[in-house]
Formats: structure tokens, C-alpha cells, sequence
């Protein structure tokens, strides 16, 4: 008997800390806070588990791997935050063979002037044109890439498994999307255009802050190329160029050369 009350007050114990936790994460959610309700769902799945599957432990299951995902999630674009990032990054480039023989590429993505968004249009107009931005940036992705805001009016593209040559492609035409965009209907007077900056490494010893440390300094470079460009660092030459139309328009300063990314060999950015 003693056995079996001992049972039941342990089942009772580890049923009423799920409910705190189930109830915790339920209050969070709400809150947006998801990476801490996540935590608490899957605190609330591991002591279920083991036990026999009930319909309870499927709907924290379910419920977890939403919170996990939203977790993710910059709230404002929906697009990947800076945390996904930085943590699928290093997972990237921690495994080569994720990678295959064409390497990996990220771009940092800068809306231009959007100060000027923000103080003739107020931030939340500016919010929405975020999320305009976003959506023109997720449209042309390839399989297996992703969109992330980097911070502010600034984000990453991701794409693993790309030459140079597929990278630029998509994110001229991701520029492209964007400089076409009819902002004039969201409001009178609108046009909203990005710079870009595109970072590839075939190396499979490639570091994250070396790449994304090319891939400022080539945004910089575009932007101080008349901005509305893609800029990326010619892998023969080593120059910076800027490719597609802006690349027959105008020239970049070649004073400085940028360092290859992955490897040792020290540059300044441009």
C-alpha cells in the first residue's frame, strides 16, 4: 500500500509541476516572450516522457515545437532573428559537407536611407516597409537558404551550397525585386531601395566572423558606391566590383583590397 500511495503522490508531484510549467509557457506565449515559454514546454515534455503517449503529451509536443520555432522569429518581420543566425551559422560552417563543393555565402542586406522612412513616414509606417523588405527577400531564396535580421533595417541571407556566381544572381535580383517595388502605393512620394554586400568562402576551415566581417565591409563598400548595389570581392582579382546593372553604371574605389574570407591573410575593408 505504502508503494502505491508513494506512487501516486510522485505521479500527482510531477503532474502538478507540468501544469505550472504548461501554465507558465501558456502565459509567455502571450507575452511574446517564446524563447522562455519554450523552455518550459520542454521541461513540461521531458517529464512526460516515458510515460505512456497520451493526448496531453502529444499537445505539449506540438505546442513545444512551436514555441521553438517562434523563439526563432524577429516578431516584428517574422523573418529568423539574430540568435538563429549566429547558432545556424556556426552549425554551417562547423560541417563542410553541409556545405558540398560550392561553399557558402552571406550577404548583409541594408536598407538605404531609412532614417529618412522613419522621420517623413513614422516608425510604424517604417515597420511595414520592414516587412515589405522582407517579403521580396524571402521570395527569391533558393532551397536551404534563409532570411535573418541582422539588426535595425539590416539582414542576413544565408545561402549554403552556393558559388559566388548563384549568390549574386539571387541577390541582384532580390535588389532588383525591391528597387521595382511600387512603394508610391503604400505612400505618396515613397522609394525604398537596398545596398549588399556578398561574402563567399569555398574554405572549410571558414570562420563566421571572418565571413560576415566581409560581407559589412562589402555592404559599406556598396553603399558608398551610390548605394541601390550589390558589391562582392572578385575572386581572382581580389577587387571589389558591383555586380549586375550598377556594375556598367559605376566603378568602386580600388584602394583597398579585402581579406578572402576563412583564411588568415589580413586587408582592410573598404
Amino acid at each position: 500500500m505504502s508503494a502505491s500511495v508513494d506512487a501516486w503522490d510522485g505521479a500527482r508531484g510531477a503532474a502538478n509541476i507540468i501544469g505550472s510549467h504548461t501554465t507558465a509557457a501558456e502565459e509567455l506565449a502571450a507575452a511574446g516572450r517564446w524563447e522562455a515559454a519554450y523552455q518550459h514546454l520542454r521541461a513540461a515534455v521531458r517529464l512526460l516522457h516515458g510515460q505512456q503517449p497520451t493526448a496531453e503529451l502529444d499537445r505539449l509536443r506540438r505546442e513545444n515545437a512551436e514555441a521553438r520555432e517562434q523563439s526563432r522569429r524577429d516578431s516584428l518581420t517574422a523573418s529568423y532573428n539574430r540568435r538563429y543566425l549566429d547558432e545556424r551559422l556556426a552549425t554551417l560552417l562547423d560541417d563542410p559537407a553541409s556545405r558540398g563543393t560550392d561553399g557558402i555565402a552571406i550577404a548583409l542586406v541594408d536598407a538605404d536611407h531609412f532614417k529618412q522612412v522613419n522621420d517623413s513616414f513614422g516608425h510604424q509606417f517604417g515597420d511595414r516597409v520592414l516587412q515589405r523588405i522582407v517579403t521580396e527577400l524571402d521570395r527569391g531564396l533558393p532551397e536551404g537558404a534563409f532570411c535573418a535580421r541582422y539588426g535595425g533595417e539590416e539582414f542576413a541571407l544565408v545561402l549554403p551550397g552556393r558559388d559566388l556566381a548563384a549568390a549574386l544572381r539571387v541577390c541582384e535580383a532580390a535588389r532588383r525585386r525591391i528597387d521595382r517595388y511600387p512603394w508610391a502605393e503604400l505612400a505618396a512620394g515613397l522609394y525604398v531601395t537596398v545596398s549588399i554586400g556578398v561574402a563567399h568562402s569555398s574554405d572549410p576551415l571558414a570562420e563566421v566572423e571572418r565571413l560576415v566581417g566581409a560581407a559589412d565591409a562589402l555592404l559599406y563598400a556598396a553603399k558608398h558606391s551610390g548605394r541601390n548595389a550589390v558589391a562582392f570581392r572578385d575572386e581572382e582579382t581580389g577587387l571589389v566590383r558591383l555586380a549586375g546593372a550598377a556594375g556598367g553604371r559605376r566603378d568602386v574605389r580600388q584602394t583597398l583590397r579585402l581579406p578572402r574570407p576563412g583564411c588568415d591573410r589580413c586587408g582592410s575593408a573598404p
